[in-house]
């Protein structure tokens, strides 16, 4: 099975995604499965994992609501607040529902960078390193010392970086990013999508030799078994098409993998994360 391990879905009428506004205008709009599902088609694609967009529960529930109904959408990667005090009932209440299967904060646009280090945050960190239950760090490299503090807590938390933490492509600038996803590389749980590179760099003049360092440094630290394929869709489309994405990462990965790793690369190692 071929599976999409991050892509988004939204109804902008929502009105809870922060980030909209004119700096990502085609992105403004409505982004649903009679959209995405034909593309994945295409490349015998059967599932995804959909991943949050705003910092609110309701999109959470506005998410769980569209997997139901929705059966190529194999979980929902939701939203909880960490930094709450309720967020242990919270947690109990939605981990019942079996399409939800993992939580991420947008840390990334947090105004603290050591957010992920606050006492409450970590004591829930440890709360689902106990329930070994999938967490996403959606992070930029600046964020990763931090990040590699709590893990220091926290070894048993089963976690997934997403978009390779942002690198900066668009300047060809692999450090010190490479060092930290080295370092990063060293905790066993921990995974890295290989998704969000072509919005990191140029977005117009992008080619596949702008990512293929990176994707070489991640699949030479992570090795095959704990990287995942991940479209970005539909943010994607800012600078590629779904085609687009999807050929360029499998255009580098055959220069790395062999079959059986290509495969465990665009499915498996997802299914086996997400417990799916």
């Amino acid at each position: 099975m071929r599976i999409d391990s991050h892509q988004h879905y939204w109804r902008a009428s929502r009105g809870d995604y922060h980030w909209m506004g004119s700096a990502v205008q085609p992105l403004c709009r409505d982004f649903l499965p009679n959209e995405l599902v034909p593309q994945m088609h295409r490349y015998g694609i059967e599932r995804t994992v959909l991943v949050q967009a705003a910092q609110t529960e309701a999109e959470t529930d506005f998410l769980l609501q569209l997997a139901e109904a929705e059966p190529t959408v194999a979980g929902v990667v939701g939203w909880l607040d960490l930094d709450a005090d309720k967020f242990p009932s919270r947690f109990e209440h939605y981990r019942r529902n079996p399409k939800f299967i993992g939580l991420r904060p947008m840390l990334h646009d947090l105004p603290d960078d050591r957010w992920i280090l606050r006492d409450r945050v970590q004591a829930h960190l440890a709360l689902m390193a106990e329930a070994d239950f999938p967490f996403e760090f959606l992070t930029f490299p600046r964020h990763l010392p931090h990040v590699i503090a709590a893990l220091e807590r926290h070894g048993a938390l089963r976690a997934v970086i997403d978009h390779l933490s942002k690198p900066a492509i668009r300047t060809k600038q692999i450090q010190p990013w490479a060092d930290l996803m080295s370092r990063l590389a060293q905790f066993p749980n921990v995974f890295c999508k290989v998704s969000g590179m072509v919005t990191e760099a140029d977005l117009a003049h992008w080619s596949v030799s702008d990512l293929q360092p990176y994707v070489a440094h991640v699949w030479s630290v992570f090795g095959p078994d704990r990287l995942m394929f991940g479209s970005d869709w539909p943010v994607c489309t800012l600078a590629a098409s779904y085609d687009r994405v999807i050929e360029a990462t499998d255009t580098i990965i055959a220069t790395l993998a062999s079959q059986e790793e290509k495969s465990a690369f665009f499915g498996e190692n997802s299914r086996r994360f997400y417990n799916r």
